[in-house]
């Protein structure tokens, strides 16, 4: 085993899995907001945030899809050595890691009448992230809030599946954000 597996996982598990926890909920309870993330090192090209949201929202029981682009024996190891999820096809994933282009958006389960929580979560590494751009507005957002988002049309088509469709925090570097399939995403807002 690789030094590179054993390494970069939360120094102080219980503290720092609490506080990314809390830090991931607001992300995804107040859509369009920006936080701050800390605690993992992964490896490359893992961005700190996603290496965060995987260590806090992973385990056994949570199936993990990688895009090619991240799909290296180094991140295999080290989701597998910190968290034990396993790695499966999109079709079975309830997380999944990519950069938007690279995701198969149409292969991930988006949920059942009878249990819309048996969809998936994309981590989708993007290399800006900024409070401009799209619209949001719905549960969480008093009056509107903007993100810099990478494909409007395709969140349009994700909120109105609602209770289905697909949930997903956007990570660069050690920034994270969340949207959630109840957002409304109405529009480009040109600055």
């Amino acid at each position: 085993m690789q030094a590179t597996t054993l390494e970069g996982g939360f120094g102080n598990a219980p503290l720092d899995s609490a506080r990314a926890f809390r830090q991931i909920m607001t992300a995804v309870a107040q859509p369009g907001i920006i936080n701050d993330v800390v605690g993992a090192t992964p490896p490359a090209p893992l961005s700190v945030a996603a290496g965060v949201v995987l260590l806090t929202l992973c385990d056994p029981d949570t199936p993990v899809f990688l895009t090619p682009e991240f799909d290296t024996d180094d991140v295999r190891a080290w989701i597998t050595f910190h968290t034990s999820a396993p790695l499966v096809d999109a079709a079975k994933a309830s997380f999944a890691v990519g950069s938007w282009g690279d995701l198969p958006i149409a292969d991930f389960a988006i949920g059942t009448s009878e249990y819309p929580d048996r969809s998936a979560t994309l981590i989708v590494e993007v290399a800006l992230l900024n409070p401009e751009g799209a619209e949001l507005r719905g549960p969480g957002i008093k009056g509107k809030a903007t993100l810099s988002l990478p494909d409007t049309a395709a969140f349009q088509e994700n909120a109105a599946l609602f209770p289905l469709g697909l949930d997903f925090v956007f990570t660069c570097q050690n920034r994270l954000a969340a949207l959630p399939r109840t957002t409304k995403v109405n529009a480009i807002k040109v600055s």
